[in-house]
């Protein structure tokens, strides 16, 4: 059963980062944020190849929760086929350096974890 977040974040210290990590955290969430930081724009194809291990139900579903939480925004144009293109929103855009010193430490807890696995 999936876990209810906080609809008010008044509660202990700490609490503010588990409201971050429920917005960003998820399996493919931070690699959509990253990659709609580094490309700007993507439509729901392109997400699917750069993560081809993720079915469509579930980059939809966190699209929609990201859409939601107002970091990105879901433009559809009426065009036949319609076409559909996710972005940052301005909010979204403030994650930037978040994303960047994720990666920066992810970096550096791969190559950790090679040396510990040697």
């Amino acid at each position: 059963m999936a876990r209810v977040a906080h609809h008010h974040y008044d509660c202990a210290e700490g609490c503010s980062v588990e409201a971050a990590l429920l917005a960003i955290g998820g399996k493919w969430k931070g690699t959509v944020l990253y990659r709609l930081m580094t490309d700007e724009v993507l439509r729901f194809n392109q997400i699917r190849r750069i993560l081809p291990d993720v079915s469509q139900r579930t980059l939809t579903a966190q699209l929609r929760q990201l859409e939601a939480d107002g970091l990105i925004i879901r433009t559809v144009y009426a065009e036949v086929p319609p076409r559909v293109e996710y972005s940052l929103s301005e909010y979204g855009k403030t994650l930037a350096p978040i994303l960047l010193a994720l990666k920066d430490w992810g970096d550096g807890f791969k190559m950790h974890i090679d040396q510990v696995t040697k």
